[in-house]
Parts: structure tokens; C-alpha cells; sequence
């Protein structure tokens, strides 16, 4: 009777977790549907990280123009341009432009353009918590990688349940640093010019920068 019972607990509890990714993943792939109709997208985003064991701690601002694959990012006083084969790097500080193939970058890094497919894969998902901010309803689903070799111990999506646009990610690491993006301002639609997403290495030499190929 007792193993019985133990069987019957695990199918049940299998059952319930198989319904909870079903779940999460639908949303995802809502989301995704909705955000990819659009031809392009601006969002205005706070970062903040944290690591307490290095005693780090950062908050910034930042944008980031999305259409496609393509994107422009300005972040910390740096711009990185993609444009769909090339990553390019602009330091004014430095007077530097470095220019990288896509495929050179980290696997760990989760790149703009990839913010809204990166759960398709090495990903398993789980419906957790949904919170009220400022009169919105967030729901949020934990992404987990599948991957053992991998540095992040979890992904937390906070999704807008009116809107289907994500609110915010919370990243954490294996070593509990954890990165937190929150949208402040989203707009789909912009009018771009037809070199948004095209770097112009002629302008930055006679501007004496130096480029890294």
C-alpha cells in the first residue's frame, strides 16, 4: 500500500511539473509572438549588479534599439553596434573601436538581440511568483540552464500579464553575483534612418580612433 502510494505521489508530482513548464513556456512563447510583429523596439533599462562577496555594487542606465538580429546598445559610456555579422565596440574614452565576430562572443553572455529567444534552448522553465508593481501584474517564470557547465545558477523573467512585454530579468550567478535589467521605457515602431545599424569606419579614423580588428 505504501509503494503504491509513493508511485502515485510521483506521477501526480511529475504530472504538476510537467504542467508548470507547459505553462511557463506558453507564456514565453507569447511573448516572443507579440514582441517579434514589431519592427523595431527602443527600451530604456536600469542595470544594477551585485556581488557581496567582492563587495561590488553598480546601478546604471541605458538603451538599446532592436530590429531583428540588429541592434544598437549604449551602455556605460560604450556603444555596441551589431549588424548581423559584425559586433563593434566603440570606447570614446579610449578613442577605440574593436570589431569581433558574433560567433567569438561568450556563450554566457545573453547578447540584446537575444533576449527574447535565448530560452528556446538549454533552458528548462517554471512558473514561480507574480508580484503587483505600480499597479501592473508581473508574473514571473525561472529559467534554469540545463547545461552543468554553465555560470548562471538561474534566470527570474518578470512579465507584464496585460501587455506581454517583459518588465524585467534577474540574473544569478553560481557565485550569487546577481544582475538585475529593469525596463523603464519601452517604444516599438521608431522611425529609424536606413543607417542605424551600419558602422562607419571612415568617420572614426578621421576622428584619429583607433580601430582593433
Amino acid at each position: 500500500m505504501k509503494k503504491c502510494f509513493i508511485l502515485f505521489f510521483v506521477l501526480v508530482t511529475s504530472f504538476s511539473q510537467a504542467q508548470n513548464a507547459n505553462r511557463a513556456k506558453a507564456l514565453l512563447d507569447e511573448v516572443y509572438k507579440k514582441v517579434s510583429s514589431y519592427k523595431n523596439i527602443y527600451i530604456d533599462f536600469r542595470y544594477s549588479f551585485e556581488n557581496s562577496k567582492e563587495h561590488i555594487k553598480q546601478d546604471t542606465r541605458g538603451n538599446v534599439t532592436l530590429s531583428g538580429e540588429k541592434y544598437l546598445l549604449n551602455y556605460m559610456g560604450v556603444t555596441k553596434l551589431f549588424d548581423g555579422k559584425k559586433i563593434y565596440t566603440i570606447i570614446p574614452e579610449n578613442e577605440e573601436v574593436t570589431i569581433e565576430t558574433a560567433n567569438n562572443k561568450d556563450e554566457q553572455m545573453i547578447m540584446p538581440s537575444q533576449m527574447l529567444t535565448f530560452y528556446k534552448k538549454d533552458f528548462s522553465y517554471k512558473w514561480d511568483i507574480v508580484q503587483q508593481v505600480k499597479g501592473r501584474k508581473i508574473q514571473y517564470i525561472e529559467l534554469k540552464p540545463i547545461k552543468q557547465s554553465s555560470d548562471i545558477k538561474l534566470i527570474l523573467l518578470g512579465i507584464d500579464t496585460t501587455t506581454k512585454h517583459i518588465y524585467n530579468l534577474i540574473q544569478v550567478g553560481k557565485n550569487e553575483a546577481k544582475t538585475t535589467i529593469t525596463i523603464n521605457e519601452f517604444k516599438t515602431n521608431q522611425p529609424l534612418s536606413g543607417n542605424e545599424f551600419v558602422f562607419n569606419e571612415d568617420k572614426y579614423k578621421k576622428q584619429g580612433y583607433y580601430i582593433n580588428k
